[in-house]
């Protein structure tokens, strides 16, 4: 493997790419594993069905049923990837070892177990209220016209923000808390407006809780459409981009929450001009936001693409959400970790200050020549020698691990 690989990193350094600096970036670059692919989004704190527009399909067996289950299976997603990782959590995944208590109510003790976990290997910790299947969540939630309901949820997103907290200090790095709604309306509106008007009340006395904004990083993500709300959302595009910008807070994208023709790869550049950090989920929409495992396909690598052009691997906060429960349900999150951290290395491997070159030159043969030679160079090999040094499992390896530990322990669960 390290004459294919001393072979391969010639001819990229002829194009003018530093293999190894590539190589270091692409180790320093953290992925935050999003903890529900695991599970099916069930979670542990009772809310049984799911709702607020989010469906899982499939009845593969071996769904984790309980926290020790999930950390298990998450450690076997961590032995198989390569790279940084951090842990994205969401809080219907609170632990209780004695009374349960709402979500209004959830405090850092609940959430114990995860924070050794990630002391003991190493990982940051990311965040997301809960603001779905919930007897509270049935319609709206911070937009709900009864002020009864949005004291709830705000008391939630507090709560979280307090975890949040105590989770960036424990571990002695950022946390990054999500915040996203599930309100909407399936047919057409009378009121565009006072939804809005609410949302945005409700973000406002959220984020009146004195909280340290150097640990904890509050995101905003917007959607355009869901089942159940096909005609109209609250938070849209417009007004996270408009909010996040005016409250000095962190913008969220996720590549499935837009029109089908809209791409995230496109709007990065912009976004990043005018925020300090930008935060994206990454997913494969398959028609409509359907949160498909990570491909190696063309949005993905333009994603990854667009982070390394604009030198941003230090401003973009990077995390996937997807679930599948068709499939084994470890396969789907290596799959998806593993293609997206290729994708990071693709892009580190491309000649991008010729490209720029090119283009500010309007050389826009020599432009469309090396973006298409590059296609074909040796990516494979560095990878190989990457997933080697990283001491994970090199190709289609990995599989062979999965398919073990799912004849020795994943069908033995039953669901």
């Amino acid at each position: 493997m390290m004459d294919r690989f001393q072979e391969s990193k010639r001819l990229y350094e002829h194009l003018g790419v530093d293999v190894d600096a590539a190589l270091r970036k692409l180790s320093d670059f953290p992925i935050s594993m999003h903890c529900w692919q695991g599970d099916d989004v069930v979670g542990f704190d009772g809310a049984g069905a799911l709702s607020g527009g989010i469906q899982t399909t499939g009845n593969y067996p071996g769904r984790a049923r309980t926290p020790r289950e999930l950390m298990e299976d998450i450690d076997a997603v961590l032995a198989l990837t390569p790279g940084k990782k951090r842990l994205n959590l969401h809080a219907s995944y609170a632990v209780f070892e004695g009374d349960q208590v709402d979500r209004d109510q959830i405090k850092p003790e609940h959430f114990r177990p995860w924070i050794e976990f990630a002391k003991d290997r190493g990982l940051g910790l990311d965040f997301n209220p809960t603001l779905f299947s919930h007897p509270k969540a049935a319609g709206l939630t911070l937009s709900h016209p009864d002020p009864e309901i949005r004291k709830f949820w705000i008391r939630h997103c507090q709560a979280c923000l307090r975890i949040s907290e105590v989770f960036a200090e424990e571990l002695n790095t950022y946390c990054l808390m999500n915040i996203w709604i599930p309100d909407g309306l399936k047919d057409i509106p009378g009121d565009r407006m006072g939804p809005r008007r609410r949302f945005m009340e409700s973000l406002d006395e959220i984020l009146s809780l004195d909280y340290d904004r150097n640990k904890v990083l509050v995101a905003l993500e917007s959607k355009v459409f869901g089942i159940g709300m096909e005609s109209y959302t609250a938070g849209s595009a417009e007004f996270t981009m408009n909010y996040a910008l005016s409250r000095g807070i962190t913008p969220l994208m996720d590549n499935g929450h837009y029109h089908p023709t809209e791409l995230v790869s496109d709007k990065l550049s912009s976004m990043l001009l005018f925020h300090p950090k930008v935060a994206l989920h990454v997913t494969r929409p398959v028609r409509w936001d359907s949160d498909h495992v990570v491909l190696f396909d063309d949005e993905t690598k333009e994603i990854a693409k667009e982070i390394v052009r604009c030198d941003a691997l230090d401003r973009v906060l990077l995390g996937l959400d997807f679930f599948d429960a068709s499939i084994n349900r470890i396969a789907a999150w290596t799959i998806g970790m593993r293609n997206m951290q290729k994708a990071m290395l693709y892009a580190l491997l491309m000649p991008m200050s010729r490209l720029k070159e090119a283009q500010d030159k309007q050389d826009f043969t020599t432009l469309l020549m090396l973006n298409e030679e590059c296609k074909t160079y040796p990516f494979q090999d560095i990878w190989d020698y990457y997933c080697e040094s990283q001491q994970v499992p090199v190709r289609e390896e990995w599989f062979l691990a999965v398919r073990q530990r799912e004849a020795a322990l994943l069908r033995q669960r039953g669901d």
